[in-house]
Parts: structure tokens; sequence; C-alpha cells
């Protein structure tokens, strides 16, 4: 008997735990007593916009066995540049914001990857002082953006449920997806985090690749910070952790392991989406914080019972079991002839 291959953890994690979310977001209905709208859609894309290049920037570090914390501290300082130089030039604004974040990003793939230490203690370093550059750079407070044309511009609707930000945010998903499926960066990337010396041995150049992720990075969550700036006139210098770590949830929803080795850009917009769909839940139903805390470790439980291999290993013998069972049942009689 030939078995059917079960779907991989990078596939099985992020459809379930979509199925969980939008059928409860289907379900909101019931609560509210209002019908769900297109408006509804556009500000979960919101949602999205906010945190998809965020999410994706972390996701690509942690599929290479890495973990970058300062993509938060790179996304508010990508923001503060972009409106404390964009005023006049919007484009100027994010064009210096990506620079900054590209090169705060190599710099630290630099020296994770030549002088081989890990990237948490050297990547909440970065988080640390970028918050205080921020905070340096605006008093303390929030910075207002005063070009209103620009404003109005980039958080125009698009097909009704679309704006600048969450446009670029899923072409960001796009462009990542092509580059996994169809280069050969993509396996390397997931082989670095699989078996980082086995990489080496098979050619992979580790360090290179490494400082590119780091690059990548640092580019996309500033790129997402500048957009989100310039979307609500404002830069925030300190937005707390609830960015990184609604970051972090959609990559382990995206099917990303911490271990490394495993997940796909298409993955981090399903948890991306995810996300994004439970704080639009949270703002129909007027439920407090805290309940949406809840859902969240809630949702996170769902990934652990899919993705734990004592539950699979469980459900494959079950399976096995029920098949030789009706195997069993179906065997015909054996015919004695008088």
């Amino acid at each position: 008997m030939i078995r059917r291959a079960a779907l991989p953890p990078e596939t099985l994690v992020p459809g379930v735990a979509f199925l969980v979310v939008l059928v409860t977001f289907l379900c909101t209905p019931l609560i509210t007593g209002k019908a769900l709208t297109t408006f509804d859609v556009y500000n979960t894309l919101q949602g999205l916009a906010q945190l998809g290049l965020l999410t994706l920037g972390l996701g690509v570090t942690m599929i290479a066995g890495e973990f970058d914390l300062s993509v938060a501290g790179t996304y508010v300082i990508g923001g503060m540049l972009a409106v404390r130089t964009g005023q006049s030039s919007a484009i100027l604004g994010v064009v210096i914001a990506v620079l900054a974040g590209a090169a705060i990003g190599a710099v630290q793939g630099g020296l994770i990857a030549r002088l081989r230490i890990p990237s948490l203690p050297v990547t909440l370093a970065t988080y640390i002082a970028l918050l205080g550059l921020a905070s340096a750079m605006s008093g303390g407070l929030s910075v207002t953006y005063t070009n209103t044309a620009a404003t109005l511009w980039i958080d125009r609707k698009i097909a009704d449920i679309f704006t600048v930000p969450s446009l670029v945010a899923v072409v960001g998903f796009v462009i990542a997806a092509a580059i996994f499926g169809g280069t050969r960066l993509g396996r390397e990337i997931r082989a670095i985090g699989g078996d980082r010396r086995a990489s080496r041995v098979a050619g992979v150049r580790v360090e290179r690749t490494l400082v590119g992720l780091f690059t990548i990075s640092g580019t996309l969550p500033a790129l997402g910070g500048a957009l989100f700036s310039y979307a609500y006139a404002s830069a925030n210098p300190d937005p707390g952790l609830q960015p990184l770590i609604l970051a972090t949830v959609g990559c382990l929803v995206g099917g990303v392991s911490l271990a490394g080795g495993r997940g796909l850009p298409a993955g981090l917009l399903v948890g991306a989406l995810a996300v994004a769909l439970l704080g639009q839940i949270d703002a129909m139903t007027a439920i407090p914080d805290y309940y949406t805390d809840l859902l969240y470790a809630a949702l996170l439980g769902v990934i652990v019972a899919v993705d734990a291999p004592g539950l699979r290993r469980g459900l494959e013998r079950l399976r096995a079991r029920t098949l030789t069972t009706r195997g069993s049942d179906r065997r015909p009689e054996r015919v004695i002839d008088k």
C-alpha cells in the first residue's frame, strides 16, 4: 500500500491557523449584528501594511536559523528618518530610510557572519540603540509629517481595499516567493538554517548569504516604517514591543521554525494576514485588549498542537490502524467446496 505524504509543517501550520482565524472572522456578525463589508477587508489589509514587511524581514532571518530583533528598531528609525527628511520630498525620505535600513542590516550581518557570533545579542543591542537614536532625533515625542499631498496619495484607496503600503507589502511577499521558489538562493537559505556546517561543505557561501539576508531584514522594515509613517502623518519614536511581538507571531503562524531551516514567504504572508485578521476582529467586536492577547495565545496553542511531532506521530499511527482495519474488513472470505 502506498501512503500519501503528509503536508509539511510549513504548509500545514499556516493553513490550519489561517482557517481558524478566517472562520472566526466570518462569524463575527453573529456577535456584532453587523454584516461584513469591504471596509473590514480594507482595514485588515491596513494591518498587513503595518506588519507585513516587518514579518517578512524577520522571517527570512529565522528561516536561516537567526533571529533579527532589530527589525522593530529599524522600522522605527525608518519612519523617523522618512518624516524628518521627507517633508518636502516624500521620495527622498523613503530613499534615505531604505538606505539607512540596508546599511544597518549589512553591518549587523557582517559582524554576525564574519565573527560567527550569535545574532540575538547583536540585534538586541542594535534594537535598543535604534530606539534611543529615534528618541534623540524627536526629543521623545511623535514627529508630525506635514506633507499632506504625499499622505493623501499614499493613503488613497486602490480597488476599494488596497492602499500603496498594503500593495507594497503584497508585492514584497510575491518577490520573495519568486526568489525562494525559482532560484538557488531560496534552497541555500533553508540549507543554512537546517545545517550550517553541511552547507559550507556543499559549497554554499554562508557568510555572504547571511550578510545579504540581514541587509534585506534591515531594508524591508525601514521601507514599511517609512510608508506607515507617511500614511499616518507622524512618526512615533517608541511604539513598544507590540510590533516585534506581532511580527514574531506572524512568523510562527506562517510555519517558520525557531530552529531554522523551515518556512516559505507564502506561509509568512498567510501568517501576517492571520495576525491582521485577529486585529480586525478585535476592532469589530470592541473586545478588551487582554482578550486579544488571549486570542494570540490560543492561535499559538493551535500552532503548537499542529506542529507537535508527538501528535503527528500519534495521528499517523491512528491512520495506519484505521487503514489496516478497513483492509481486514474488506478481505474476502474463503469459500470451502464440499
